[in-house]
Formats: structure tokens, C-alpha cells, sequence
């Protein structure tokens, strides 16, 4: 047991400290290394990132706060409104297919498999980055449908949707790695919340086994710290080789998730 509560307090720790410097939130990873672990079934898997996750938001966003790094504005409040929105739509979508689907392998084969096709897309956008035209939208049911969208994905695939704000911020905001990362961690603390709040008022916490849960959140707000603290030494262009390195291990993991499920 003291060995179990280290390896999963160092997956929250290890995911925090590396979601917070590059603004991927933790959950992108955390989710399929749980997954691969196999502990736990894929409801109480997507519980414990969701909420380490959101752990590592508040903490990262208030010491953000506290070193003048600032939110942009109007924009990502908006964004945060439709990510709440689809956060719970999408936490509706994912309820409804475990109760409705017997084999629970089936989603961790649906859930990896759209997360390496769309990591896939990202790491295109991220590596032809100078050669892609972006934007400085403005209309606000455009924004606020863009974090629907933003929302929905990550409260249905339990990963705070850290790489897709990323590449979304940057291709519709124009924004550069360090305004993404920052901005990313504002709509994951919503659209996080929106999922937790979800949970409660339908399935409840109690069905859950959450016996690692105290372990993870206290990495992911350690993580955090550290994170955030890490990312002001880190310059633009070393925060996107360790984003661009991350994703690339993400995808791979994913892969294996998808094809061991499928076997």
C-alpha cells in the first residue's frame, strides 16, 4: 500500500508540475497513464483526473495571480462560460455511455483513440506553427462556442483539454505559448469545475473507490507550485519543446491504450 500511494502521488505530482509549465493542465496525462495502469475503472479514472486536475488549476492560477501574470481579459471569460457549458455536456455524454456500454474497454478505446488523432492534429499545428495564418476573433457567440466545444471534449475524455486550449488559443487568439499557457489553465479550472459539480448533483462521489484520491490532489497542488514557478524561468521557445516532447509521449501512450484494450 505505501508503495501503491507514492507511484500515484508521483503521477500527480510528475503531471501537475509538467501540465502547469506548458499549460496542459495534468490531465492529458494523468488520464492514460491511469488507464494503462488499469486499476481502476474508466468512471473513477476520469473522478481522480478531474479533480487533481482542478487542484492544480486554483493553485496555479492564484500563484499566477500573485506574480502579475494576467488573463486575457473578456475573451477567456467567455471562453470559461462555454467550457462550463460543455463541461456538462460532455460529462452528460460520458455518464451515459458507461451506463449504457457492459465492456468499459470500449471507451478507453474510443477515448485514446480521439485523443491521439487529435493530439496528432495539435503537434501538426504546433510544428507548421509559422506557416498557419491566426486570428484575433472578437464575435462573442463564436468565442463562447469555441469553448463549448473546448469544454465538451475535455470534461468527455477526463483531461482538462490542456493541448487543445493550447492550439485553439493560439490559432483563434493569435496568442504566443506563455499568454496560451496561462489562459489554458483559466478555462480548465472552469470547465473542470463544471464537471465535479456534475458529478454531485447525479452519480454522487460515494460510488467511487477515492482511496488514492487525497495522494494525487496533494501532488497536483504541489505540482503546481512548482509548475508555475518553473514556467518564469522557462523562455518561449523552451516551453514548447516541452510541449511538443510531451505531446509526442502522450500520442504514444495512447496508441498502446487503444491497441492493449483492443486485444
Amino acid at each position: 500500500m505505501y508503495i501503491i500511494t507514492i507511484v500515484y502521488l508521483l503521477i500527480g505530482l510528475l503531471a501537475s508540475i509538467i501540465g502547469s509549465i506548458a499549460g496542459l493542465g495534468g490531465g492529458i496525462i494523468i488520464k492514460p497513464v491511469l488507464d494503462s495502469i488499469g486499476t481502476y475503472d474508466v468512471a473513477t479514472i476520469g473522478l481522480l483526473s478531474t479533480t487533481t486536475v482542478f487542484a492544480m488549476a486554483c493553485v496555479s492560477l492564484l500563484k499566477a495571480t500573485r506574480s502579475g501574470i494576467r488573463i486575457k481579459g473578456r475573451k477567456s471569460f467567455i471562453i470559461a462560460i462555454g467550457s462550463i457549458v460543455g463541461g456538462l455536456i460532455g460529462k452528460f455524454i460520458f455518464n451515459y455511455l458507461v451506463r449504457s456500454m457492459e465492456d468499459q474497454k470500449i471507451i478507453i478505446v474510443i477515448q485514446a483513440t480521439l485523443l491521439t488523432v487529435l493530439m496528432l492534429l495539435i503537434l501538426l499545428f504546433v510544428r507548421n506553427r509559422e506557416s498557419i495564418k491566426t486570428y484575433q476573433l472578437q464575435n462573442a457567440i463564436l468565442i463562447f462556442t469555441i469553448g463549448f466545444g473546448l469544454g465538451t471534449l475535455s470534461s468527455f475524455l477526463g483531461i482538462g483539454g490542456g493541448p487543445l486550449n493550447m492550439a485553439i488559443l493560439a490559432f483563434a487568439f493569435s496568442m504566443n505559448i506563455r499568454e496560451s499557457a496561462i489562459n489554458s489553465i483559466f478555462i480548465i479550472f472552469f470547465s473542470q469545475l463544471s464537471s465535479l459539480i456534475t458529478t454531485a448533483f447525479t452519480t454522487g462521489f460515494t460510488i467511487f473507490d477515492l482511496s488514492v484520491l487525497g495522494y494525487m490532489v496533494t501532488g497536483g497542488v504541489i505540482g503546481g507550485l512548482i509548475g508555475t514557478t518553473l514556467s518564469q524561468k522557462f523562455n518561449n521557445l523552451q516551453m514548447d519543446r516541452i510541449f511538443t516532447y510531451t505531446l509526442v509521449g502522450i500520442i504514444l501512450l495512447n496508441i498502446y491504450n487503444a491497441i492493449y484494450n483492443l486485444l
